[in-house]
């Protein structure tokens, strides 16, 4: 009810109006509401920077993209310097494992440094991979391709070691720079770097 004794509406049209208007925001909230539960509902996101070539880091990147893609999230892995490795089709073959300053190899550092070392742990770990019948690194790269992950080879790193695009695997994106990547990381629910 208006209590100016100037106007000469009357109680009900002024509660209408108001009703009116009352109505009109909570249909414009609604709306804004929807939106912002439209937004929150879509697909979730994973990033993953691959940094390291050696076959035992080849295969937390693999594992965890082609993991959250089959629970649904839409996943980038950006791989730089050595981590390119895994997406080169024939060096990602023959990875190698390094036996000096890993703790967890049953071979001390100093018979790790020994000539050699580094081609029988490499073949230790792939007769353990085979033993229990694991994924190897070319099947996980090619499943995560056919689950939709999206492998992205650093246009720097390609350069810098002198690799060719053909070198990859079909379905790698290559030409990605440090740009590209940052922007995908900070759209992304989640960011690891491997």
């Amino acid at each position: 009810m208006s209590t100016d004794p100037n106007t000469t509406e009357t109680p009900t049209e002024g509660d209408a109006r108001s009703r009116e208007a009352l109505a009109a925001r909570v249909d414009e909230l609604e709306a804004r509401l929807a939106d912002v539960e439209a937004d929150d509902e879509g697909q979730p996101k994973l990033s993953i920077v691959a940094t390291k070539g050696t076959l035992d880091m080849a295969y937390p990147p693999l594992v965890l993209a082609s993991t959250a893609a089959a629970f649904g999230y839409e996943v980038t892995v950006f791989h730089t310097f050595w981590g390119l490795d895994i997406l080169h089709e024939e060096r990602s073959k023959n990875l190698q494992l390094s036996s000096v300053g890993n703790p967890n190899l049953p071979v001390p550092n100093v018979v790790g440094a020994l000539p050699g070392m580094d081609r029988v742990t490499t073949e230790m770990l792939r007769r353990r991979i085979e033993d229990n019948d694991t994924a190897t690194v070319e099947e996980l790269v090619e499943t995560s391709l056919d689950m939709g992950v999206e492998f992205q080879a650093c246009q720097m790193t390609i350069d810098l070691m002198g690799y060719d695009e053909d070198d990859f695997y079909d379905g790698v994106t290559t030409g990605v720079g440090a740009a590209t990547a940052v922007r995908d990381m900070a759209e992304a629910d989640v960011q690891l770097l491997v």
